[in-house]
């Protein structure tokens, strides 16, 4: 997948978070329904006599939503991975060992002579 596909993930996934963050601040808690029972002008609210609790639960689902959508976009293409066939050692080329001319050629070292053991002793350490 390209960079512009998770790129747009990204942005919607930021967006919502943000959005679920105003909305959830927007809302009045479970005590701010006592006082609208006496009359505290809710039904000259922006969102009717019924309140704001619907419109924004409704609101803060759809986001929620989209938020974990996104979410699960990105951790799968994040998992995609891609296989290569192609190893860094198939692509390398060895070139043959070319002698150049007057260069020295160390000389090879001598064989280690085998350690001589005396005539009647066969190694055996004595008691």
């Amino acid at each position: 997948m390209n960079t512009t596909a998770l790129t747009i993930i990204v942005v919607i996934q930021v967006v919502t978070a943000l959005t679920i963050i105003g909305l959830v601040l927007m809302q009045h808690g479970k005590g701010a329904d006592m006082g609208a029972a006496f009359g505290s002008g809710a039904s000259g609210s922006l969102f009717g006599a019924t309140g704001s609790s619907n419109f924004l639960s409704k609101m803060t689902g759809v986001a929620a939503a989209v938020f974990f959508s996104s979410t699960l976009a990105l951790a799968y293409f994040g998992s995609v991975r891609t296989v290569s066939t192609n190893s860094v050692t198939d692509t390398m080329t060895t070139a043959p060992a070319v002698a150049v001319p007057g260069a020295a050629v160390p000389p090879a070292a001598p064989a280690a002579p085998a350690p001589a053991t005396p005539a009647g002793q066969s190694g055996q350490i004595p008691k």
